[in-house]
C-alpha cells in the first residue's frame, strides 16, 4: 500500500443519547443518511455484524470496510484498498469517538474530522 502511516483519536460531546448513537452507528441506512460524502454499495443486511463487509467510495478512492467487532457501544472496521488500517467508533450517553490508524495517500484526519461533524450536524437535525 502506499501512502503515510497516521493515527487520530477524537471524542465529542454530543446531544444525543446512547440508543440513538447506537443507532446512527451501526444501521446501515442511518449511516448512509449522514455519511453523505461516502457512497455505499447497495444490498447490505440493516444492522452491522462482524463479518459484514461494505464497499465505500469517497470521489474517485474505494475503500472496503469489514465490521470486526461489533459490541453494544463499540463498532469496529478493518479498512482495506483506499486505506490499509482500521476505523474504531465507541460512544455513550452525550459522547462519541472515532479512532483511526493506517496508511493511506488520504488526509485520514481531516477525513475523521469531517465524519464527525457530520455526524454530530446529524443528530442536531434529528433532535430539532
Amino acid at each position: 500500500m502506499f501512502g503515510t502511516f497516521q493515527q487520530s483519536s477524537l471524542r465529542i460531546e454530543v446531544e444525543a443519547s446512547e440508543a440513538t448513537l447506537t443507532k446512527a452507528l451501526t444501521d446501515v441506512n442511518e449511516l448512509q443518511k449522514w455519511l453523505w460524502f461516502e457512497r455505499f454499495s447497495i444490498g447490505y443486511p440493516e444492522t452491522l455484524t462482524p463479518g459484514v463487509k461494505l464497499k465505500g467510495q469517497v470521489g474517485w478512492v474505494t475503500i472496503q470496510h469489514e465490521v470486526e467487532l461489533s459490541e453494544p457501544h463499540r463498532v469496529r472496521f478493518l479498512l482495506s484498498q483506499g486505506i490499509d488500517g482500521f476505523h474504531e467508533w465507541a460512544w455513550g450517553d452525550g459522547w462519541v469517538q472515532s479512532r483511526i490508524e493506517g496508511i493511506s495517500l488520504l488526509p485520514l484526519n481531516l477525513g475523521q474530522t469531517a465524519t464527525l461533524l457530520s455526524l454530530k450536524q446529524y443528530l442536531q437535525s434529528k433532535a430539532a
